[in-house]
């Protein structure tokens, strides 16, 4: 038998070209918070959007065409608190597409009695494993173990197993995973808001960092835009790329100075 040849690290996806100038022009604007507009951190609960985010947020909420959404896996009701006035303004979809309000109507589905029990679960594997911290969410309940990697596969596998047995969906993520309602992802939240005004006959633009983000890439691209992937290159839908959250903000804030 021959042995196993070595042929050395598998080559890596190529850097996406960065977004050209002028890509929002008459185009509808879909953006994911974590990782995206802020910076990935330990303790998600200790996310803060700051001023001149709030500020850059509703300038591109002032555009002359199209409309801004956040497109987030957090709950409406997290984002509200993080974003203050702005996000009364602009459209929010929270939970992985589960939730969503605009232009003040709220649409979301009845949290199951199966998510309560799920989330009790969790909050005991995180108890015997410190650095382990449960998100609670209006739709969801996520594990994150950022602080404790070594739990990332018994974490996976809790999840796994409580969504076979629920039927809840398990959402993977940036070393996290979470329970959900099932029946909606990102792109259906790019979908449903591009036929509403002021989106519908724009063109949708997506940028996000995660997988999650992915169907929201797949979106935009089958409805005439285009995804920017936030991040280190892979595979992905997405046709351009940034480098980090400061990257975005930086971009969008040339864009619409």
């Amino acid at each position: 038998m021959n042995p196993a040849v070595d042929r050395g690290p598998l080559p890596q996806p190529p850097r996406l070209p960065e977004p050209p100038a002028g890509l929002l022009e008459g185009a509808s604007l879909f953006i994911d918070f974590d990782g995206t507009l802020v910076d990935l951190i330990d303790r998600p609960d200790e996310v803060i959007a700051d001023e001149r985010l709030r500020a850059l947020l509703m300038r591109l909420h002032d555009r002359p065409e199209g409309g801004i959404a956040v497109v987030s896996g957090r709950s409406i009701a997290q984002l509200d608190a993080m974003l203050g006035p702005v996000a009364q303004l602009i459209a929010l979809s929270g939970s992985h597409g589960t939730e969503h309000r605009w232009n003040g109507i709220s649409a979301h589905p009845v949290r199951p009695e199966t998510l309560d029990a799920a989330e009790t679960e969790l909050r005991a594997f995180a108890e015997a494993h410190p650095g382990v911290m449960v998100e609670s969410k209006s739709f969801g309940a996520a594990l994150h173990y950022r602080l404790a990697p070594a739990a990332e596969a018994a974490a996976r596998s809790l999840a796994r197993r409580i969504g076979a047995e629920t039927g809840l969906a398990v959402q993977p993520g940036h070393m996290m995973i979470e329970l959900r309602v099932p029946g909606s992802d990102k792109g259906v939240a790019v979908r449903g808001l591009m036929g509403r005004p002021p989106m519908a006959g724009t063109r949708p633009v997506f940028i996000g960092d995660d997988l999650t983000d992915e169907p929201g890439f797949i979106a935009a691209t089958e409805l005439g835009g285009c995804g920017v992937l936030v991040g280190a290159p892979r595979e992905s839908a997405a046709r351009y790329g940034l480098a980090d959250s400061a990257a975005v903000r930086a971009w969008l804030a040339g864009e619409h100075a």
